[in-house]
């Protein structure tokens, strides 16, 4: 393997220097502007420490050698530059990659899921990570994410860890996303939705997110309940009239503290005498 350069590191210090000498030439927002075309034009530079450009470092890699380049600037706290990271993107070896998740660190993880995508190829391992309860919350996400990019692919698997009580929120989240209509997903959904208790709003946007119609009457029920509160109803409203419904019974949700703290909010403060 090459060593490891940060590149990153070295575009600071030219940065830094370029600043210097053109301070007043360009105002803030110009440097905005002309920073991330500096950072092209220097990946297209030719670096003596790598006796070659930033580009045509890793350009000069194959796909198992950038990914396992990228897991060592990891582990070795060297900052990865988006010239390798855009590398391994394009050409990585995506087994590779996969393997990159199993191997418990969080940071390298987070990358790699991010680098992978919605790939079916992944998600596999998408759910090992989500089977282990001690998986970083941020990565629990990140996974989540990119699995209901691919709902219709992760639906089995969803479905059957949804029934072994296995990040039950998250299952649901990853079935609502399914595109091919299946009436084990409805079911499932709405049982969900009756059975929500505190979670009635989540699980309300779930069966929105669904667009099955037929959810309709159960949702047009459950809001006219009394004990709906503000934060239901609007979750609910939404519900509604995503699926092509509407809800027009007047509701007085004065008395209610999440209305109130919404009203609140809204409220311009009172004006000073000074």
């Amino acid at each position: 393997m090459k060593k490891l350069i940060d590149f990153d590191g070295l575009f600071d210090e030219k940065l830094a220097e370029y600043m210097q000498k053109n301070s007043e030439k360009y105002t803030e927002q110009q440097w905005e502007a002309l920073i991330p075309k500096l950072y092209r034009k220097f990946g297209e530079t030719f670096i003596p420490a790598a006796q070659d450009t930033p580009r045509g470092y890793y350009a000069s890699m194959d796909g198992a050698e950038l990914v396992h380049t990228l897991a060592a600037h990891v582990k070795e706290g060297v900052p990865a530059s988006d010239f390798l990271c855009r590398e391994v993107e394009a050409r990585g070896d995506l087994n590779a990659l996969i393997g990159l998740l199993s191997e418990g660190n969080n940071e390298l993880s987070m990358l790699a899921v991010n680098l992978i995508g919605a790939e079916k190829q992944a998600f596999d391992a998408y759910f090992d990570i989500l089977r282990n309860n001690d998986s970083a919350e941020e990565l629990v996400e990140a996974v989540c994410e990119q699995l209901k990019a691919g709902a219709d692919a992760a639906k089995e698997r969803a479905i059957a860890l949804k029934r072994e009580g296995v990040r039950e929120e998250i299952m649901l989240e990853i079935l609502s996303r399914c595109k091919e209509k299946d009436d084990a997903v409805f079911e499932m959904l709405l049982t969900a939705f009756r059975c929500a208790g505190e979670e009635l709003p989540m699980r309300a946007s779930y069966l929105a997110a669904y667009g099955d119609v037929r959810a309709l009457p159960v949702l047009l029920e459950v809001i006219d309940r009394d004990d709906i509160n503000f934060l239901e109803y609007q979750e609910l409203k939404y519900a509604i009239e995503a699926l092509g419904g509407e809800y027009t019974t007047p509701r007085d949700f004065s008395n209610d503290p999440y209305f109130q703290a919404v009203l609140a909010q809204q409220t311009p403060p009172p004006k000073s005498d000074a």
